[in-house]
Parts: C-alpha cells; sequence; structure tokens
C-alpha cells in the first residue's frame, strides 16, 4: 500500500522482485540501480543470507509524473529466493503496490519456478491480498541461454492471470526496464482510480 508524505509531496510505492533463487531478481536489480541517475535514487542496500542477499533501494522515475501534484517515489525490494527465508519473503510483502516476478528460462528450473510462484500466492493469501488484483509483471529470464523453454511453454505454466510478460535478460540489461516501467505504470493506474485524494 502506497504511503503518502505530504511534506516532500511525494507518494511512496513498494515494488517486490520475486522468484525463484538465482534466477535474476537481485542481477535486474543491479541493472537498474546502476542506470537509475545519482539524483533520483538512495544508496543499495544489502541484506546477506548465507546463500543469497535481499537488496532494495528507493528512487524517483521522473517519466511517471504525478498523481494530484505529488511525484511517485519507487522502493524496490527483492527477496531471498530459497524457500527457507520464508519468514523473510513475507517481511518484505508487507505493503506492496506491485510485483515483478522473475521466472529462470531454463527447462531444469520449471519446477522451481512453479514452486516460487505457488509461495507467493499463499503468501499473499495470508496478507488478505489476492495476486489477480496485484499489479503484477512476469520476467521470462535468462532468455539467451540455450536451454530456455519456448515463450510458449513459459506463458502457460505460469502466467495464468495473464499479466504483461517480458523475455528477459538481466546480464545485459534486455527488457528490465520493460518490465519495471510496466509494473510502475500499472501502480498508478490503480492509485488514480482508487481512493486517493
Amino acid at each position: 500500500m502506497s504511503v503518502i508524505n505530504n511534506s516532500t509531496k511525494e507518494m511512496h510505492c513498494k515494488v517486490v522482485y520475486y522468484g525463484p533463487s538465482l534466477g535474476g531478481k537481485t542481477t535486474s536489480m543491479q541493472w537498474i540501480y546502476h542506470k537509475a541517475q545519482d539524483t533520483e535514487k538512495s544508496d543499495l542496500f544489502t541484506l546477506p543470507t548465507e546463500i543469497e542477499r535481499t537488496i532494495f533501494f528507493d528512487f524517483l522515475p521522473l517519466e511517471l509524473g504525478e498523481i494530484h501534484g505529488y511525484n511517485t517515489r519507487l522502493h524496490l525490494y527483492t527477496v531471498p529466493g530459497q524457500v527457507i527465508y520464508d519468514t523473510s519473503r513475507k517481511l518484505i510483502l508487507k505493503g506492496l503496490d506491485g510485483i515483478v516476478f522473475v521466472a529462470d528460462s531454463q527447462e531444469e528450473r520449471m519446477e522451481e519456478n512453479i514452486q516460487s510462484l505457488k509461495n507467493l500466492e499463499k503468501n499473499l493469501e495470508q496478507q488478505g491480498m489476492d495476486i489477480s488484483e496485484v499489479p503484477l509483471v512476469f520476467q521470462y529470464n535468462k532468455r539467451d541461454l540455450p536451454t530456455a523453454l519456448p515463450i510458449s511453454e513459459m506463458r502457460t505454466a505460469l502466467n495464468k492471470w495473464n499479466a504483461p510478460d517480458f523475455e528477459t535478460e538481466a546480464q545485459n540489461g534486455k527488457g528490465i526496464f520493460d518490465s519495471l516501467n510496466t509494473v510502475s505504470k500499472s501502480i498508478i493506474t490503480s492509485l488514480k482510480s482508487g481512493s486517493f485524494n
């Protein structure tokens, strides 16, 4: 849920990058961070675990414009991909406005994608949220690898909500901003149609 700061005339929105371990969540966010203007972003914070890390930062993407005179500041978070960090995942999901689900396109990782997506649905339900009502975008990452499944198979297995989706290569940034821009615009549309005053 977005937070309004009247003193700075900013609306703060939270986007969470979710998906299986080593699927490209952190790499996607690092790409965004390094391409965002220094004057528009905070420091990049990292919370390491034994295997993975959670990273987060916020920035003010100027192209999103204003809502009722308020600029929109995005707060981007990744969740740890491994199931043993489910408590951390639940905490990070609190108060979210949008989700980018980063799926690993490799055939051998499909079961992990499916399990991570089911875990996302369950964790949202426990917070009283329905995944079909949250701005959601899919990133089918690692499209450049020879073991990548066809996009049609990725969509059939994962995207039963017919959410916007993008082929990405997080290592070189391909498609990364497309998914962020799409989820951001979906959040803005949702806020404009809501009861914000």
